[in-house]
């Protein structure tokens, strides 16, 4: 059977909606997806973009499938009370490797530490369930980095791609399909995906709706040109050796 890694948040509620195929799902926030699947304990996951370039030569991508958005994505917050332009420290969140590399291409003048020490910082960075959280009761001005990069870029930003360790198990592009079609059934009934993630999550159905439509999990043309300027960027700021080749578990690509 697969070991198919979960992000933990929200997000990952569309992807999983109505899943058929027989996996073993394992849940972890991304910082731990990732590392579980360079060790080899799980087949396949959604992981931080970033993560996914420094570790390229050992990794095939799923073709039709990532974590995106055009513009706000709600669950990717920098949280300050004084402009960005003003901002020297950000408190960061060890979970999530790409939004600490995006903040630092958006933010190179800032110095990064750890979410420990957000009382003492300029701004802190938030994402997943605790951005969305923040949303709804810290009155301070929120600063959506979905937003911000495609301001600077006007290209999408591919926080998460699909990938799965070389020799890659059986069963992984049936498995795409599955998931692929999981996202078509939730986009076919957005009031019954919101409820029932309201149930599991603990938002409002009406928040959750319009958050899942910020989301993006097609891994098209424009989505590759953000994620290939995300990495050159994360390459000019120190965060990457070089640009890798995008391997995939296929030469033919059929976007979802």
């Amino acid at each position: 059977m697969i070991r198919l890694g979960r992000i933990s948040y929200v997000n990952m509620a569309p992807v999983f909606h109505r899943l058929t195929a027989e996996v073993e799902e394992v849940t972890g926030v991304p910082t731990e997806l990732n590392r579980m699947l360079m060790a080899g304990e799980i087949d396949i996951a959604p992981i931080s973009s970033i993560e996914y370039a420094r570790n390229a030569s050992r990794l095939r991508l799923l073709p039709r499938l990532c974590v995106s958005s055009e513009g706000a994505v709600d669950s990717i917050q920098l949280v300050t009370k004084i402009p960005l332009g003003r901002v020297r420290t950000v408190a960061v969140t060890p979970e999530s490797a790409t939004s600490v590399v995006l903040t630092k291409v958006l933010l190179p003048q800032a110095d990064r530490l750890p979410l420990e020490a957000a009382a003492e910082a300029d701004a802190k960075l938030l994402i997943g369930d605790a951005a969305l959280k923040s949303a709804f009761e810290d009155p301070t001005p929120h600063y959506d980095l979905g937003r911000l990069w495609l301001e600077r870029t006007g290209l999408p930003m591919v926080f998460a791609v699909w990938a799965a360790p070389e020799p890659v198990v059986d069963g992984l592009l049936e498995l795409q399909d599955a998931l692929v079609a999981s996202v078509r059934l939730a986009r076919s009934e957005p009031e019954r995906l919101a409820y029932e993630a309201s149930e599991r999550y603990g938002y409002p159905p009406g928040f959750l709706a319009r958050y899942f439509e910020k989301l993006r999990y097609s891994f098209g043309p424009r989505e590759r040109a953000g994620f290939y300027t995300f990495l050159e960027m994360a390459r000019d700021v120190g965060e990457l050796a070089q640009v890798p080749e995008l391997r995939f578990l296929q030469d033919e690509v059929t976007v979802a």
